[in-house]
Order: C-alpha cells, then structure tokens, then sequence
C-alpha cells in the first residue's frame, strides 16, 4: 500500500547542501564548553547569573596558626587571636601551615529568592568550612575543583549579616611536591593564592545542560564511528550549540537546549527516577574515598582529610537519595569519633540509613606483603571488633583496591574473619603481564576460596565518565562467566570522594544507555555486598563456574618496596617479635600464682595502643616505603612507644611470675632462659649479652639434674686460622668455611661432604647496582637494574674479631663509596657434638652499614651449587615457591619477589636457607641466591635510607629437603632468647611448658600465638560486651604443606572446655581434651586457632 504525505517533494533544489566534515563537527564541541578564547561566548558564561565579591557583601579576616600547628576549631577561634583584614588575591603559607579565615557575608534584597547561592572558595588548597558555633560543615579541595560551598535556607534572610569560618590547609590534595612533579620530595616554602572569596548564584539549568552536552558529546567522541548512535550524538551536540547561538545564550534557549538533549539521554535524568526503569543494568557503581592514611602527607593531615572527604559524602548523600558511599579503614573512622564528633555523628545517622556503608574489615589499608602472619590477623581482628562495636555490623568484603600485590594465604584469612569476598583492582598496573582475570575464585595455600573481583575500569578513582562505563564492559575479562561488574568512583588517594557532578554524569550514562543504548546500563549499587551477594549465590547454586587463581597475586610492579625505609621495615619486624613476646608472658602471668603475687592484670589497653600504632605503620604507603620524609617521623614516634610501652610490659610481667634481676650472689646460678617459641632450642642457648660473653643458660624444659648429668659431654668446639693472605678457615664440626677478603671462598659441609659454592665464585659478595625505575622511585626497581651489577671489594685486611670455644669471627671493612661503606663481620658458632639432625649449623653475618648513595641498590649474593626450577620462601603461614628461571615474561616479571624470614633453594638431599632478621626482598636466579638490603631513591623522600643501618643475616647448608629445620631456624634467627634471674625456677618451669606441643607432634606445627581472649571479664577493654570467664587464645599453623597432628600441651593448667575458633575468637566446634591436653590435625597450611576455658 503506497504511503501517502501532505508534505510535496520539491522539484528545483533550493540551495547546496554538502555532507557534514565529521571531524570539524567532532571538535566543534570542545568550544562550547573550555576555558579557551570563546569563554566568554560559551555554556561556561551562563554556568552563573550573578557574583558578590569584597565589602560590603563579603568580609574577609584571617588569623595564621603559629609556626606548623593544626589547631582546633576552639583553640583557632579563642578571644585572644587576632584576625586582621584580608581580601582576594592575598597570598598564605609556608608549606603546611593553617591559616583560620573569618567570614561575614550579607545577602541583598534581589538575592533571597535566587535558586541556588553558593560560596566559591577557592584557596588553591584543601580547606574546611565551619558554622559560628564549630560544626565543621563541607571540605573543599581547591585548584577550581570542589570548590562550592551551598548556602543554606537559613543564611538566606535579608539584609543580616552571617558569619562563618574557612580552615586553610596549605597543601594541596596531594601534598606540596615540586615542579608539579607529584611524587618529588615537598616544597617547604610553597604559598598559595586566595583566588576566589564569592558569593554566586547559581543558573541550575545551564549547569544541567553543561553536564547533558558533557556526555554527549563523551558519546560522539567514543562511540565507534561506525554506529548511528555515534553520528546521533554529534548531531544532538551540534543542535544543541546552534540553538545556544540563535539564542544569545538566553534562560529560554538554555531551556531549548535541555530539550534537545533529552532526545539522547531521556527525560528522567534530573533525578535519581533515571534509575528505575524496568531495565536491568550490569555496571555498579559505588562511591569511594580512597584516603591514604599517610602518602605525600603526614598523618595530622590525613586526620583533618578524612573530616573534609566524609563531611563531602554526608552533603551528597542528603542531596542525591540514590547515592552510595562506602569507606574502609578502621583508624580513620576512630580518628573521626575522637576528633570531630559533629561529622562523626552525621556519618553514623547516614550509616543507620544505609547509605553510608563500612567496608574492607581491616584496622588500615595495609600492605599484605611484609607484615607476619600475626599481623594480618590483627588487621582483621581490631578493624571487625572497631566496627562491630560502633554499628553493630562485622564487615563482609575485604576492599583493598592499592596495595602492592596480595599474599598467598590471605583467602584463608578473609574466611576465618567472616569475610566471602575481596575487592581490588592494583594488579591493572602491571607493567609485564596483563592479568587475564576480572572475577574469579581465587584460592590460598590451604584451598580456601574467596570471591574476587577486580573493577574492569582498572581504577578505584573513577571520575564516571562516559569512558569508565564504557570500560566496565571493554576491559571486562570474565563475559563468560558474568559480565557484571563494579564501578568505584570518586576523588581519591588525598582524598574528596565523589563530587555531585560525578552523580549527574552517571544518571546521564544511564539514560543514554536505556534511551539510546549501545552504552553498557549502568546503576548505583544499593550497596557492594549486594554486588558480591549475586556473585555468591551464583556461584554457591552451581548456575556460574568461576575461574580459579591459585597462590600469590603479584604485582609486577613496586618492587623496591620490598626494600626502601630499611629502619622502619626493621622496626616492624621487631615489633612484631616484641608482641608476641609480650602476650605470651602476659597470658602466663595472668595465669600462674604460684610465685605468691597477686594483683596482676593483663594488660590489654597497653597492648591494645602497642598493636594499632603497628597496625597503622602497616599502611600500605607505609611499610612499603613510599611515602615522604615525615610520615618516618610519624612512624617512628610510634614504634618509639611501641619499644618504650614493650619494654616495661615485659618487665612487669616478669616480675608478676617471679623473677628478678637484681638477684645476685649464690643466686646468679639461676638464670632461666625464656623460651617464648613452641619448642625447646636445647639444652643450651647461646646469648650474648651486653656486658657477659657466650654462656650456657638453663631452658625451662630441662631439669638442673639433667644439665648437671651431661655438662661435659656438650662442650663444643670451633676454631679459626689463618692460611694465606687475607684468607681465613673458620671450622666447626659440621662445616669449613673459607673466607678471602671478606667473602666467603668456599662452604664446605663437612658431614654430606659437600662444596655449596661453585668454584671461583664468592658467597656473601657484597654488589651494587644502578636504581633509576621508569618514574616511582620509592617503588620501582626494573629488570634492567641487574645489568649494572658490581661487585663491591674489601677495603681492609680481614681481621679475628672473636675466638673462643663458643664461636669465631672475621670482620672485614668495605668501601662503597667516599660517603659510605659497610663493615661485615662473619661468624660461625660451635656445632653439637651429639649431631642433633634438628640443628644445623649457621654462618651468621652482621653487618653494620654508613649508607649515603644516591639512585643504588645494595644486595649480597650467595652462588650455590643447587638446582631447582623452583626456589621455596617464607610467606605468612607457609611456603610459596617460585621459579629461577625466565621462560615466560610471568617467570621473568618475578625478577624481585618477597620474602619472610627465609628463602630456600633445595634440590633432592640437599639445600641452602638464607636467613635474616629485617629483611623482605629477595632473588633466585638459576643457582644464585640474591638478598636485597639498602636502597637509595630520593623521591618522595629525598632521604630515604640515609645514615646508620644494622642487620643480619644467615646461610643454613642441610641435607635433606627443606624441613622444619629451616622453618625453626628463621624463627630462631629472630626472636631472641631472654635470660633473667628467678630464686626459684621450678616455680615456672611447668607453667612454661603449658601451650606448647608435645615432643610426638608434626613436627611441621607452629604454635604462632598465644593470647588472653579478647572479651574475658578481667580483660575487656569495654568495646563489646564482656564474657564470664578466663580463655586463652592459642593459634597453630601447619608451616610445611601436609596434613599435621599433635597435641597442645596444657599441664599445669586446668582447663574446663576447648573449641576451634575463628580470628575473630567466635566458637566453632567444641574440642575434646585428651590425658596428654588438646588433640589436634590441621589441613596443609591450615591456620587453626583454640579457645581454651580456664577453670
């Protein structure tokens, strides 16, 4: 049937029409909305249809807190400080200083019914704005980003003068680095320009059009070029700014263009009605606000960002009902309920609405890599009892969307902390290997699983443009299996969070997709448990088989950090020793009464402040070493209390189970060495002390009659001689080591009759290398760093520092440079004469080092005579092996790995453990074993590493495979044996057995941790609710891959009832008690831990 028209086609053409120039038409668009020469002529003219600037509307005074001081808002605002006049234009700093501006500002008649009166303040630097009372109400970021201010109904009166106060921080959202370079060192001296103090009203349609022409035109950009919706797009944009034109920018043409826009992104964007249409959407997006707790910036101002960012989120929440927002890290919320209670009451009230949503679990953001075991357990125990205790709700998402690569065992972890599920996305920034995973199962060392996704926009701080939605699909590499996906978006790493223009491009993405489509649907997520719920169900209903990921998620990249701020990495290592010391000691003492003294408490608010300060240096720019100079201030104030706090804990433990130093007399015979390790190191332990030689010292687990019975048959013997020039043999039973101008020539076991150096190699050769990474500094090393290998030699003659029965040493000088050098000092104690298969022998090397080098990198090597394909490392509870080859680029980006306490290369019957005390970075190539010590970069902190060092390190030969010898020797090599007076040990001697395992157990079973519980009644920090009872909290893991069984000794103390537990010291299952104590078989790698009821 023929159509039929009113409209006649006409016969004589009117006038040429040519085909659109599609890329002069595609560029058009960016005049219609940039700071270029049309301005004045553009959208951007009409964004504000009047300004009020200077007296007599506006009044500016400021007053500047002396020399560096944050100070309160009452301590700013006290009588005696004088504000002086100021105006616009006026310049403020130096570099970290506050500046309290006071304003008072007064709305004329025509302005009382504006639609829309904002403050623009704009500093050029963070700032926070505060009522006349001291509510602090919105921060503002400065640079002309977030830099409005609403001004409520209630400030909105004629002809009355309001007053309120803006707090000027003078630093940027990313510190105050130089030459615009972000990570370069800061700049002490920077000032910043107030370059807008106005009030402005606000053309709400004109900046409703400025972001529907902003994703358009996104669209006419980014859409194929092939697609209609593409030329549909730049059709719509071209219209738009026609009409704009023919209007002279007029409210109504503003209006006309609104209009035309809609045909492109529908009619319900103005509110959050865009989202509930009928249609479903694959992209999630979810606000974030990723806050450093310490990068570019020192805690004081991560403290007042958090204030800023979180007051931000509370506004838009209020604002725009359809957004979420969730925040992780439990210190930051803490600093927030002690610090600015009025922000922290409004983020509590959003978080009973649900739209302001907790998340992650963790006590801070921290680095995976480097902290023990223990440690990790600690993140997820003081950050799920800080939430639970505060909103009543444990997390269930671990988020960690910026650290340095995932340790192996944190799946296990995450499910024994009540966490299914883990979020990130760092391992985008790989600069080898495309990771080809969005959403998997990824499985740790035991076999536990948990749900992983990694946000295919490959960012945690979208800016939700048109292109992060777009991505969410493109980038997506699970389609198979789901193609759902999360979107994190929101101002981050300084902080700031999402931005109410962020919401209005992503209800304008929505639209476009349900009106237009071809742009993946996206929706705000009701929340990211939600998310991960979907995920789960499916793949808990079998109706999706995700992929798996077994072990480590490495990041091929910031492998320097394994290595940088070696003190504050030492530190950590030691502090974590010093708890662990502590609760063990502490547990004792609250439990033996034996020694006749009452009163004694366990101290868990101390140990509570001890943990969070390590917690908090455990912060993912931290620990790794990339932050500036003063987060090592900050740091090392903290671990400063740690050693201070540690120290007199341990003293009065002691005391309250009996012992006493200042014993002398007949009475020194009774020096007990406390054996905090679950296993005895034998009848005797060699410990210097600071004014005493090598001694023998009793260890609780043998009987004086025993020692005495067998004094003579254990003296051992060690010796050393000279044989050439500058060569000297160091020999015990078990081996000969020869050592030529500090190095060592040759490692000779003398009992497998074996040579573990190569020929005319050197083992303990110090070398350096050229450290200049493509830009990251602090973080980077690149695999070309290894052709600039150099060996380092001796500057000095090989000196005897040490000879006796006990041990012998070499001590060897080494210049590295004018500015620095390094002294070793090799030593070789004396063997077991009884040939105890469970102890081999140790070459111990400290080393004491003056560092002052610029961009290198100070390693020792150790060459073996050992094949594998594969070397063994010390991860937290267990083992990760790793190739010594480079077949693929994934073998090869492994170049520079983490390390524990140990690294081992082994082959059938044979193997070497390198050991050491402070020390995370670590190479094996081929045959040749690498441990990393000092490096030198010079941003962000232009002094890292800089001065005095001390470490050690070890190399353990042993027949055999890789054992429980060398899983008890690292420990060994780092905990070291205390020796105190008591007048009796037998009073202690079975308490110190209890908690330990007995001689017939795996031998693979750490006993890790032992602890008071957490909420027993004469513990409780008053957090959660105290329970009837004293427990003790013993954790235990399999450190060898195998199912293990053993027994936990309790004798002497009674106890009632024992359970399995988790991390968060929930009951699982009730345990039985056998005649010997706790019964107990793990799975390979198992974390296990019991809650023993004292009767």
């Amino acid at each position: 049937m023929a159509l039929t028209s009113s409209a006649k086609y006409p016969q004589l053409a009117p006038r040429p029409v040519g085909k659109q120039i599609h890329h002069l038409y595609r560029d058009r668009l960016a005049l219609f909305t940039n700071n270029g020469q049309y301005k004045e002529q553009s959208l951007l003219a009409k964004l504000y249809d009047g300004r009020l600037s200077g007296d007599p509307h506006v009044k500016l005074s400021v007053w500047s807190a002396p020399d560096l001081s944050r100070p309160t808002f009452k301590e700013a605002t006290a009588k005696g400080n004088e504000y002086r006049k100021t105006k616009k234009g006026e310049s403020f700093g130096p570099s970290w200083s506050t500046h309290w501006f006071k304003l008072q500002f007064t709305l004329p008649y025509e302005w009382i019914h504006k639609t829309r009166v904002e403050l623009h303040w704009d500093s050029n630097s963070e700032a926070m704005v505060w009522t006349e009372d001291g509510k602090p109400l919105q921060g503002l970021t400065g640079g002309g980003e977030r830099t409005e201010w609403i001004v409520p109904n209630e400030f909105r009166d004629y002809n009355k003068e309001h007053t309120i106060y803006c707090e000027m921080a003078c630093n940027g959202m990313f510190g105050n680095p130089q030459g615009g370079d972000t990570i370069q060192p800061p700049d002490p001296d920077r000032y910043f320009q107030l370059s807008e103090a106005d009030l402005v009203s606000v053309n709400l349609d004109a900046r409703a059009l400025y972001y529907d022409f902003w994703i358009i035109g996104d669209a006419a950009r980014e859409f194929p070029e092939d697609s209609w919706e593409e030329h549909q797009a730049l059709q719509i944009c071209n219209e738009i700014m026609d009409r704009f034109i023919a209007g002279e920018g007029s409210r109504s043409c503003i209006l006309d263009c609104r209009e035309i826009a809609k045909r492109y992104v529908g009619n319900l964007v103005d509110s959050a009605d865009v989202y509930k249409t009928d249609n479903d959407a694959i992209v999630n997006a979810i606000g974030n606000c990723h806050i450093d707790t310490c990068w570019l910036w020192p805690w004081a101002e991560t403290k007042r960002k958090i204030a800023r960012s979180w007051s931000n989120q509370c506004d838009l929440l209020d604002r725009y009902p359809e957004h979420r927002f969730v925040a992780s890290q439990a210190q930051q919320f803490k600093w927030l309920e002690q610090l600015y209670p009025y922000v922290a009451d409004r983020v509590k009230d959003h978080i009973k609405k649900g739209n302001f949503q907790t998340i992650g679990g963790s006590w801070v953001e921290h680095d995976t890599n480097m902290p023990s075991g223990e440690s990790l357990v600690r993140q997820f125990l003081y950050g799920q009892r800080f939430f639970e205790s505060r909103f009543g709700e444990r997390c269930r998402t671990f988020w960690l969307p910026d650290t340095f690569g995932y340790s192996t065992q944190l799946p296990q972890l995450c499910r024994l902390a009540g966490m299914n599920r883990f979020f990130t996305q760092k391992l985008s920034w790989n600069n080898i290997n495309k990771f080809p995973h969005t959403t998997f199962n990824w499985v740790s060392l035991d076999g536990s699983q948990v749900i992983c996704h990694m946000a295919p926009c490959e960012t945690y701080t979208a800016e939700a443009h048109f292109g992060d939605v777009k991505r969410s699909v493109t980038n997506h590499k699970s389609m198979d299996q789901d193609a759902t996906s999360l979107l994190p978006f929101g101002k981050g790493d300084g902080g700031g969070g999402p931005t109410f223009g962020h919401l209005e491009k992503l209800r304008r993405c929505r639209g476009i997709a349900d009106t237009v489509g071809l742009l993946p649907r996206v929706k705000i997520a009701e929340s990211v448990d939600e998310f991960f719920d979907n995920l789960e169900e499916k793949a808990a209903t079998g109706k999706t088989e995700f992929v798996t990921w077994y072990g480590e998620l490495y990041l091929e990249l910031h492998r320097g950090c394994y290595t940088t701020q070696a003190n504050n990495k030492r530190n950590n290592r030691k502090s974590e020793v010093l708890l662990h010391d502590v609760e063990y000691l502490a547990t004792l003492a609250t439990i033996g009464e034996a020694n006749g003294k009452s009163g004694y408490k366990y101290p868990k608010k101390a140990l509570d402040g001890m943990w969070e300060d390590v917690l908090l240096c455990q912060f993912h720019d931290c620990l790794p070493g990339s932050a500036l100079e003063m987060c090592y201030r900050d740091s090392d104030e903290a671990y400063a209390r740690v050693f201070k706090t540690g120290q007199k804990l341990l003293q009065d433990a002691l005391g309250a189970l009996g012992f006493d130093d200042t014993l002398g007399g007949y009475r020194h015979q009774h020096d007990v060495a406390l054996e905090t390790l679950g296993w005895s190191r034998g009848y005797e332990t060699r410990l210097r002390r600071e004014t005493e030689s090598w001694q023998a010292i009793r260890d609780p687990s043998e009987t004086q009659a025993t020692m005495d019975a067998s004094h003579h048959s254990r003296l051992r013997d060690v010796s050393i001689h000279q044989t050439g020039n500058d060569v000297f043999v160091l020999e015990n039973k078990q081996l000969k080591v020869e050592v030529t101008s500090g190095a060592i020539t040759s490692l000779y076991d003398l009992q497998a009759k074996r040579e573990i150096i190569p020929k005319g190699q050197k083992a303990n050769q110090l070398v350096i290398f050229d450290d200049k990474p493509l830009y990251w500094q602090a973080w980077d090393v690149e695999v070309y760093h290894l052709n600039s290998r150099k060996e380092l030699k001796a500057s000095s003659s090989t000196t005897i520092t040490e000879q006796s029965k006990e041990r012998v040493a070499v001590s060897t000088m080494t210049k590295i440079s004018d500015k620095s050098w390094i002294k070793t000092t090799i030593s070789l104690s004396a063997a077991n004469k009884n040939d105890d298969p469970s102890k081999a022998s140790l070459v111990e090397i400290a080393a004491e080092v003056e560092w002052h080098e610029t961009m290198k990198f100070l390693k020792v090597e150790f060459p073996t005579t050992i094949r594998n394909t594969e070397a063994s490392y010390e991860t937290q509870y267990g083992i990760i092996r790793r190739p010594t080859h480079y077949n693929t680029d994934w073998d090869m980006a492994k170049f520079e790995v983490i390390c524990h306490k140990w690294a081992d290369l082994s082959e059938h019957g044979y193997g070497v453990s390198i050991l050491n005390e402070s020390k995370y970075g670590f190479a094996t190539a081929g045959s040749l074993m690498r441990l990393s010590l000092l490096r030198s970069p010079k941003a962000p902190d232009a002094h890292a590493d800089m001065g005095r060092h001390h470490m050690s390190w070890g190399i353990m030969p042993h027949t055999g495979p890789l054992d429980e010898r060398t899983i008890r020797a690292g420990y060994e090599f780092n905990y070291p044996m205390r020796v105190h007076k008591h007048p009796e040990p037998v009073v202690v001697e079975n308490l110190m057995r209890a908690f330990k395992l007995t001689e017939d157990s795996s031998r693979s079973l750490v006993v890790d941790t032992v602890k008071r519980g957490e909420d027993d009644e004469d513990v409780s920090n008053g957090d959660m609710p105290a329970k009837k009872g004293r427990h003790v909290i013993v954790r235990v893991y399999d450190s060898l891959g195998g199912m293990s069984r053993g027994t936990i000794i309790l004798e002497p103390v009674q106890v009632k009832k024992a359970w399995k537990c988790n991390l968060l010291e929930d009951e699982l299952e009730e345990m039985k008690i056998g005649d010997e104590g706790l019964e107990i078989e793990l799975r390979a790698f198992e974390v296990a831990s019991y809650k023993l009821l004292l009767a």
